[in-house]
């Protein structure tokens, strides 16, 4: 298997607390763990975690944390600290991984070398380690790259994954590097997001998708302005026109020898490098943002490489359309008709739902290359934020088993999603009098409407949209995410391609 980065292995041991040896033991604690839940812990630190747990000082409540020197016993670590987890019976594979990068973070904000994390809570084992690797590794990104005065952050700590009782090593060892690899490509993707527009072009997204995909067996194919002209992709190109830089269309293929010929995934990613809204202009506070347009097409690309570096057994497609969308004098106004490479028309009412055109020809695409199954995710709406606000992506689709196949991965991946309705009735917000549809069917249902217009170009295959409008950016610092870009789907999509995927269509 190619090397995911040269990034060193995380470490794994088994056994008891005492026995880990470190600078720093992370130990987890609910808020109903009795005094004594980790044995001999109280009296190695001098009964300092007892002292703090009676006055209340430590409650064990989400990211509470207390540092206490090793001051006895026969503990071979040389401080502990206990990392509150909120209740036990909540404690699940997102909350390890929250856990183990908020304690991440602060291992390096005091840089510590040596840091194990003790894995505790519900369900399976190795899913537990996979997700506390995750979250170590996600608190390795800085995303400060272009500061040139403030000093450069703490180098990673070594990181150890310590469970204790009886367990599967093998299994172990392969969760402990899958979550390294997702974790790892999560970065990337976070590290594409947080570039500025006038570094990350179209033509340089494509160049870095490129190698990060090819550098670990993706074969991958970038077409220029004139080859998606004789496509006919009318939507990409249509809001290419306003801007001077080319677009793109970055095409990834996974297929591992062996493979069935069938269930082919699709992956399909809005890769906006900036988004001005064109000549329907955004306002300026803010626009600065629009740099994460392109998040989604970052998701696809990190999530390949990530499938190719675990093998996964079946067969993927990733399709990325890339461009800018600016308001320059060939800009596509408001009321022009263009012409989808499926041949539909559209009418522009508002050239800053320019996300959706270019996901239309993108999925078209994906269905020309094979694909039985399609997910597309973009930062496509700012309906969803006004529905599910900042911490949850919206889900929309067909058929509703599918949906549910991926807001169960997701949420195990944690990406934090929630179902929407795609009821055929909301189709009439986008009936158009001279065109098939319009692009844009009012703020009523904003987000909704908007998928009902992907929905035209899946020719009726299994298919789930994500926007990520509200997820792929954290506007505020959290103890286990600074505020920049988050990376949200990466492991989704990743997840997915290791999935029985559902056939069944509807109508």
């Amino acid at each position: 298997m190619p090397e995911a980065t040269s990034s060193p292995a995380v470490a794994l041991v088994t056994g008891s607390p005492a026995s880990i040896d470190a600078d720093l033991l992370v130990v987890p604690w609910f808020e109903d763990d009795p005094r004594s839940a980790i044995d001999g812990l109280d009296a190695a630190t001098g009964g300092e975690v007892g002292r703090a747990l009676t006055s209340g000082e430590f409650q064990g409540k989400a990211f509470e944390m207390l540092f206490v020197p090793i001051t006895g016993g026969s503990w071979r670590a040389k401080r502990v600290a206990i990392v509150g987890a909120g209740r036990r019976g909540a404690a699940d594979g997102d909350v390890m991984r929250k856990v183990a990068s908020a304690a991440g973070h602060a291992a390096r904000q005091k840089r510590i070398g040596r840091v194990a994390i003790f894995v505790r809570g519900g369900g399976d084992a190795a899913e537990l380690a996979q997700a506390a690797v995750e979250g170590v590794t996600l608190a390795e990104f800085h995303g400060g790259s272009y500061k040139t005065k403030d000093p450069a952050p703490a180098a990673a700590p070594q990181w150890t994954i310590a469970i204790d009782g009886s367990v599967d090593s093998a299994a172990l060892q392969r969760a402990v590097d899958r979550g390294r690899v997702l974790g790892e490509c999560s970065n990337l993707a976070r590290e594409l997001a947080n570039e500025p527009g006038n570094t990350l072009t179209p033509r340089e997204f494509a160049m870095r998708a490129t190698k990060l995909a090819a550098d670990v067996g993706v074969a991958v194919e970038i077409l220029d302005e004139k080859q998606i002209a004789e496509l006919g992709m009318g939507l990409l190109l249509g809001v290419a026109r306003g801007s001077s830089e080319p677009p793109r269309l970055m095409v990834f293929r996974h297929e591992p020898p062996g493979a069935p010929k069938t269930p082919v995934l699709g992956l399909v990613g809005k890769g906006i490098t900036f988004d001005t809204g064109g000549i329907s202009i955004k306002p300026a506070d803010g626009m600065e943002r629009m740099k994460d347009d392109m998040a989604g097409g970052a998701a696809v690309a990190c999530a390949m490489r990530a499938i190719a570096l675990l093998n996964a057994p079946i067969r993927v497609i990733g399709v990325v359309p890339t461009t800018e969308n600016m308001p320059g004098g060939r800009a596509i106004k408001p009321g022009d008709i263009l012409k989808s490479a499926e041949g539909k028309t559209v009418e522009v009412i508002n050239t800053d739902a320019e996300g959706r055109l270019i996901l239309g020809d993108g999925l078209w695409y994906a269905r020309q290359l094979g694909a039985t199954h399609l997910i597309d995710v973009a930062t496509l709406t700012g309906a969803v934020i006004v529905a599910l606000g900042k911490f949850t992506s919206g889900l929309f689709g067909t058929p509703a088993a599918f949906v549910e196949q991926v807001r169960a991965v997701a949420n195990r991946a944690g990406d934090r999603s929630w179902p929407m309705p795609t009821y055929d009735d909301y189709m009439e917000q986008l009936k158009s009098e001279i065109a098939d549809f319009t692009n844009t069917g009012g703020r009523a249902a904003g987000s909704i409407t908007a998928a009902l217009f992907l929905k035209e170009f899946t020719g009726g295959l299994p298919w789930v949209h994500m926007d990520i409008a509200g997820t792929a950016w954290a506007d505020e610092a959290r103890p286990f995410m600074p505020k920049g870009a988050t990376g949200v789907a990466v492991r989704t999509l990743a997840s997915l391609a290791f999935e029985k995927l559902e056939e069944k269509t509807e109508n």
